[in-house]
């Protein structure tokens, strides 16, 4: 049996890609409209998802706060005008890095402890802090689907039961 924290990481994944292959089918203006939302656009509210999972990688690898603080701003000024497909990729390959990590990382209970200069150390474990990449974009996945709806669009479904049945 799979463990939990690679079953919740698979169904982001799902989601991701399922969201991805719907704004596809849209018309190509749609992925970088400008709208009164959460962020003025679905392509920043990507930006935003693909940041923060890579923040959180960063600190699952134990890499310090600086570094990671750092590596995000840089990131976010290269990605800055990202196409849906270049996007699309960017996740994939992000993916990638996460399954590389859970494939080396033997203990997915580990306890790790980041630290932040305004919110102090935090002790916690893999599976929590995964747990909140999933929960973070099923968040932003529900905005995009506001979005879309507001353009005049219906969303997709990306409701973990939806993965469960599709992974039946």
């Amino acid at each position: 049996m799979k463990h939990p924290v690679l079953q919740v990481y698979d169904y982001h994944v799902w989601a991701n890609k399922k969201l991805f292959e719907h704004l596809k089918t849209l018309p190509a203006d749609v992925w970088s409209t400008k709208i009164q939302s959460v962020f003025p656009s679905i392509s920043q509210t990507f930006m935003h998802m693909y940041i923060a999972d890579t923040i959180w990688l960063g600190t699952l690898l134990g890499k310090p706060f600086d570094e990671v603080k750092t590596s995000a701003i840089h990131l976010s000024e290269k990605i800055k005008d990202t196409t849906i497909k270049e996007m699309e990729q960017l996740f994939l390959t992000l993916f990638e890095d996460y399954q590389e990590f859970f494939a080396h990382e033997e203990n997915l209970e580990k306890v790790i402890s980041p630290e932040h200069p305004h919110f102090g150390r935090l002790d916690t474990n893999v599976f929590e802090l995964v747990q909140h990449v999933v929960n973070h974009g099923t968040y932003h996945r529900g905005n995009i689907t506001a979005m879309l709806r507001q353009l005049s669009y219906t969303g997709t479904s990306t409701d973990y039961i939806f993965y469960l049945y599709a992974m039946k």
